[in-house]
């Protein structure tokens, strides 16, 4: 394993190192003191192993294809936004807009997320094992969202397709979503997946997916699509 330390560098130059050590068949990389820095690890596309230790800021590992992605502390806005593959574990909190318009891998958040979780999801996996703020899942396609904790207000507004699934009690819910109790498939994709990470699956999960009405545009649904707009 390698080992780059960031004092005194620019999130350019310590990008440069990555990227160089990756070139070289560098199979591990730790990074040390990242100190919330900004825009490391954007547009890897090989299956290189990144520990950050310590927390990172803005839009880390945006737009990753392979890389597997361990944070020991918390993450900024737009963690692994547009990620194709990969992974992601946070042994810490999350900004705003963790995992936005993925369209595969799977990121893991040890800690609470903040606002808008899982926008415009595609596919992929994401797992917050504690709270999230509000707007999570808001015009998610496809892919999963699990929430062990509590969410705040309009979750999974505007669903187009894709399922959440929510551990705790939502302070509201968003336009057109159904809410069911999971089955047997559910319960055990549940417990196989959060054993995987070291969660309990033993809470009172509830499935919610989209309601559809809004997949057409309907006069007598006009009410719904004002407040969408």
């Amino acid at each position: 394993m390698e080992k780059i330390n960031c004092d005194g560098k620019t999130s350019r130059e310590i990008n440069v190192e990555i990227r160089q050590l990756i070139k070289q068949g560098t199979p591990k990389i730790q990074v040390l003191s990242p100190l919330a820095r900004h825009n490391l690890a954007v547009g890897l596309l090989e299956p290189v192993e990144l520990i950050f230790e310590g927390s990172v800021g803005y839009y880390c590992g945006g737009m990753i294809d392979g890389p597997q992605v361990t944070i020991n502390g918390s993450a900024g806005w737009g963690l692994g936004e547009c990620m194709m593959n990969g992974t992601f574990i946070v042994n810490g909190n999350v900004g705003n807009s963790a995992a936005a318009s993925i369209r595969g891998g799977t990121m893991v958040v040890h800690g609470d997320a903040g606002a808008r979780a899982g926008i415009a999801m595609k596919g992929g996996l994401l797992i917050v094992e504690g709270n999230c703020g509000t707007m999570a899942g808001f015009m998610m396609q496809k892919g999963t969202l699990i929430i062990c904790g509590h969410s705040s207000d309009a979750l999974a507004d505007s669903m187009y397709e894709g399922t959440v699934y929510l551990g705790g009690e939502a302070r509201s819910l968003g336009n057109d979503t159904k809410v069911s109790e999971p089955d047997e498939p559910d319960q055990n994709f549940l417990k196989r997946t959060l054993l995987q990470f070291g969660i309990s699956a033993d809470r009172p999960f509830k499935k919610i997916v989209s309601g559809r009405r809004l997949w057409n545009f309907e006069r007598q649904e006009f009410e719904i699509w004002k407040e969408v707009l």
